[in-house]
């Protein structure tokens, strides 16, 4: 399913609350990426909370971004897992 990301918020741990064009919230859990080509660069909390909406996904001050497809794919409703 293609759903644009409307929002976003960094939160503690590596993840990040996404909010969809459906209105949909959900939890995108950032970990398993760190160890990988530019995300490793998120490592940096600084640069992770920089994160900012861009068309229709997300991307970072170094650029790295990610698929809205996938970020909808791989995240988990809001409610099932809190902060």
């Amino acid at each position: 399913m293609y759903l644009s990301v409307k929002e976003v918020k960094p939160l503690d741990g590596y993840k990040l609350l996404l909010t969809f064009e459906n209105g949909e919230e959900r939890i995108f859990d950032m970990k398993p990426y760190l160890e990988k080509g530019i995300f490793k660069e998120l490592k940096d909390k600084s640069l992770f909370n920089s994160v900012k909406i861009s068309y229709d996904s997300i991307v970072w001050e170094n650029e790295a971004d990610m698929d809205p497809e996938m970020l909808y794919e791989d995240s988990v409703p809001y409610g099932i897992i809190k902060q």
